[in-house]
Order: C-alpha cells, then structure tokens, then sequence
C-alpha cells in the first residue's frame, strides 16, 4: 500500500474517532459542555467551550478531499471563533501541508507546541506482547470505572468521563482494561472503521506502570481488530524529545508498528480583543 493510501486510512479513522467520542455524548452533556462538531473540508472539527484539560477543542483530518489553503483553514478557525472556544489545536499530516504552509500558519497565528508519531502495520505483522496482570474486556457496567482509570491515568479531568462512557457503547468502540487481581489499574481503546483498528486511549495508573498493562492491552486489542476483519493497526503516540524516550512509542515498535510519519500540532488561540468582545 502507498504511503499516500496509508495515510488517509490513518487521518480519516482518527478523525471519525474524534467525531464519534463527540456525537455520542447525550445532548444534555453537549449543551452543557458546549460541544460542537463540524465536518469542514473533508476534516473534522470539535468544539467543547468547557474544556477542563485544553484537549478536546481539536480538528484534523484535512488535506484528503480538498487541498489546505488559508482559506480552509479561515473556515475551520471561524467554527471555532463562532463557538467561542479559548482555543484549538490542529493537526495535519505532512503530506497534507501546502508549499506556501508557513505563510498560511502566520497569517491565522497558529503555533507549533508539539509534535506526535503516527504507526502503522497490517495486522499480520503484530507481535503481542505479555503481563502477569488480566487482561480483557470491558463490560457496560464497567465503563464508568475504565473512564476514570484512563483520565487519571492520562493525569486529565475526571469530570468528562460520561462523554467517554458515552462514547463505549458505540459497536465500532472497543474498550479494554487490565486489573491487578479486583483493581482495574489500566484501560484502552479500539475504534473499527473501513478496515482499520485504532489503538487509541491507553493509559496506566501510575503505580501499576512497566509491568506489562499496555504492551498486553495492544495485544488483547489487535486480536479483536483481527477477529473483526480489520486489515491494518494504526497508533498514535507523542514524539520524545531529543535525549528522551516514550514508553509508549517503545511498546507499539517493539509489537510491530511502525512509524509512518511525524505530524505537528498547530495551537490557535483568539486574539484578546476577540476574546473581550
């Protein structure tokens, strides 16, 4: 498969997940939260005024439908502008930034504030790993609980947990958990869309880290996605700094992702006038 073809499949199913975790929030909890979705130039676009981690307000998926052109991007910050959101953050494959991308991201004052690793592997080449801890599924009864270890676990608010516990029972959301005899001490996610499973959502309370709960809970996930009929894994995990290393960007290589590309985030907040208004 092309390099071109891998990438669309990966920036298309991780904008589906961001659109579904959104849609599937009871309109009670999207009033109050302010949650807004928006599908913009083949991308996706989310909203959520009250956003107590500054995460949730994101777009991505561009660049597959139409090209990203200053005035694409307008249209996606004017979304956000009309919701009245503190803030956004973009993300856009490499292959999707136009030659004149400096001059687009200057004109609509977006900032580089990180960077992420995007893997990718048929699922054929996947090599699962091992924990003493049990892993497996998580029923509906105890999504409330794998909501909580996975926010705490990823050091976010606890207070968007029924927007998750939404989400999980979608048929295409697979969550998954790992316990420590009674404890459930780790949690994740598998999202099926068009051939794909994504591993996303995986995180360890910190006294149960380096024991082996996300190297297996990839396992545990993969082995569904094949008995789904997916054809690829795709992950995504945040690129290290120079001289550091990422447990997780570690796990997913050694079971037999590969990075595909490097994608930077984009930080776009309004202008203080605009806020004053």
């Amino acid at each position: 498969m092309l390099l071109a073809q891998q990438t669309a499949l990966a920036e298309g199913t991780e904008a589906e997940l961001l659109y579904r975790y959104a849609s599937s929030a009871p309109p009670s909890v999207r009033t109050r939260r302010g949650i807004t979705t928006a599908r913009i130039g083949g991308g996706v676009a989310l909203s959520m005024r009250d956003d107590p981690d500054d995460f949730w307000s994101k777009a991505l998926g561009f660049g597959l439908r139409e090209p990203v052109t200053t005035e694409l991007i307008g249209r996606v910050l004017d979304f956000y502008q009309a919701e009245g959101s503190r803030g956004a953050t973009l993300q856009l494959a490499p292959s999707a930034l136009p030659p004149d991308w400096d001059d687009i991201r200057l004109t609509h004052n977006l900032r580089e504030t990180g960077q992420s690793v995007k893997l990718w592997c048929p699922i054929d080449s996947f090599t699962p790993g091992e924990t003493r801890l049990r892993v497996g599924p998580v029923g509906l009864d105890e999504a409330p609980e794998w909501a909580s270890v996975v926010l705490r676990g990823f050091g976010m608010s606890e207070t968007v947990t029924e927007i998750m516990v939404a989400a999980v029972q979608h048929p295409d959301f697979r969550p998954f958990a790992a316990w420590d005899d009674d404890r459930m001490v780790a949690g994740a996610n598998l999202f099926l869309h068009d051939k794909v499973g994504s591993l996303n959502t995986g995180a360890t309370l910190p006294g149960y880290r380096n024991r082996g709960a996300q190297s297996a809970l990839l396992a545990a996930r993969a082995k569904e996605a094949a008995n789904a009929g997916c054809r690829w894994l795709v992950a995504e995990t945040n690129r290290p700094t120079l001289g550091q290393s990422n447990p997780s960007l570690n796990n997913m290589i050694r079971a037999g992702l590969q990075p595909l590309y490097t994608r930077s985030t984009w930080t776009w907040r309004p202008h203080a006038a605009d806020r004053a208004a």
